[in-house]
């Protein structure tokens, strides 16, 4: 792991809300250290941007526990209660919501309202095939819709960029003008055509494929 210099990260983000005239959405993911979320504090107060959509990597590998728990305590105050959607995978969610571990459905609808309760309109807690239901299943909760979203597993392997993928759909359906609910079951299709359709490469794991989705 070995971070853009924070500097450079500001001149993208200046470059990119200087050459559109509005930037409908944003997602977030991996920031990786407290300079890099300093930068994109300020790019939010900045550009005030109407739609962001946080996923919250938390804890890089590599890091020594001390640091990341600085990312994470950074990422927990200062980014989160800034978007307008976050889509924690378990381990984010339970991390979020001083929670010690997810391992059921009724724990990840608790997780989803705690992170809810600090601050974030909308949550779409991923649990995917981890939770032993057969399915595919995430949360969504924007404290008054608690919804178990849940579409058929796609094989029993481990499939690189499914979460990455989720947040990135949710982020282009919010851009769209859909609304939170209907951007996360949008997002779900996305993913599961893109697993359904992934490639393998030399890699020990499928890796999605995002080409093939078409709305029905």
């Amino acid at each position: 792991f070995v971070p853009v210099d924070p500097a450079v990260i500001a001149d993208q983000i200046e470059t990119c809300a200087s050459v559109h005239s509005r930037v409908d959405a944003v997602k977030i993911g991996m920031l990786g250290t407290a300079p890099t979320i300093d930068v994109v504090e300020r790019a939010l107060e900045t550009y005030d941007f109407p739609t962001v959509v946080l996923d919250p990597v938390l804890i890089c590998k590599g890091q020594e526990f001390g640091g990341a728990l600085e990312v994470d305590n950074a990422l927990r105050t200062k980014i989160l209660p800034r978007a307008t959607m976050t889509t924690p995978n378990l381990f984010e969610a339970a991390t979020l919501a001083g929670m010690e571990e997810i391992t059921t459905v009724e724990q990840l609808k608790d997780a989803a309202k705690r992170i809810h309760d600090q601050g974030v309109p909308n949550v779409l807690a991923k649990a995917g095939p981890s939770l032993g239901t057969g399915t595919a299943l995430d949360v969504f909760y924007d404290g008054t819709t608690l919804e178990v979203l849940e579409v058929e597993a796609v094989g029993t392997e481990r499939v690189h960029g499914a979460g990455c993928t989720l947040a990135a759909a949710v982020t282009a359906e919010l851009a769209k003008g859909a609304d939170p609910l209907e951007a996360a079951v949008t997002a779900k299709e996305v993913v599961s055509s893109s697993i359904r359709h992934g490639l393998r490469g030399n890699m020990p794991f499928l890796y999605v494929y995002q080409g093939e989705y078409r709305p029905a």
